[in-house]
């Protein structure tokens, strides 16, 4: 006596189709996860770019570094000034200040951030800081930078990163 076997191939393929499916699933939440996670990283290497970008502000205006003229709060607003007689230390602080906030808040979502310089115990501040005197900074500085960034963890809103950089310009 023959059996029949009908529909036997119909379960196969519905089977098969519900195991690849979570397979693509699975494949999707890797995906997200790896767009985060560089998303994250991306942001991280702005928040460096920028950190050595205003370092390098910093030390080209050595008479404002040494008068503690960059230890502000960021971002600043206001209009930088165009200079076109000339600027002075406070002026050039202003622009570097101005267009450094500028790119903090294009490049970072949510940005805050805070800059310290602070003299080594004992250091003498030069007598003369005219603009194109070049006296070493004897002293630290740090720049902190703080953002918001969504967490990778689903669900729990937003997280906030932080990038602290010390250095001696």
């Amino acid at each position: 006596m023959k059996r029949k076997n009908t529909g036997f191939s119909l379960l196969e393929v519905m089977i098969a189709l519900v195991i690849f499916s979570i397979g693509i699933l699975g494949m999707a939440g890797l995906l997200m996860l790896s767009v985060r996670t560089n998303h994250s990283a991306y942001l991280r290497s702005q928040a460096g770019f920028l950190a050595q970008g205003l370092a390098d502000r910093m030390r080209l205006n050595m008479p404002a570094l040494w008068n503690d003229q960059y230890n502000l709060a960021y971002p600043v607003a206001g209009t930088p000034s165009t200079c076109a007689t000339g600027c002075n230390i406070a002026a050039i602080v202003s622009r570097d200040s101005i267009a450094w906030s500028r790119s903090l808040t294009q490049l970072l979502p949510g940005p805050t951030a805070t800059v310290g310089c602070v003299l080594n115990p004992g250091a003498l501040v030069p007598s003369n800081l005219q603009m194109l005197d070049r006296a070493p900074y004897d002293g630290l500085c740090t720049i902190t930078i703080t953002w918001s960034e969504s967490s990778l963890n689903v669900g729990a809103g937003a997280n906030f990163q932080t990038f602290a950089w010390v250095f001696q310009p």
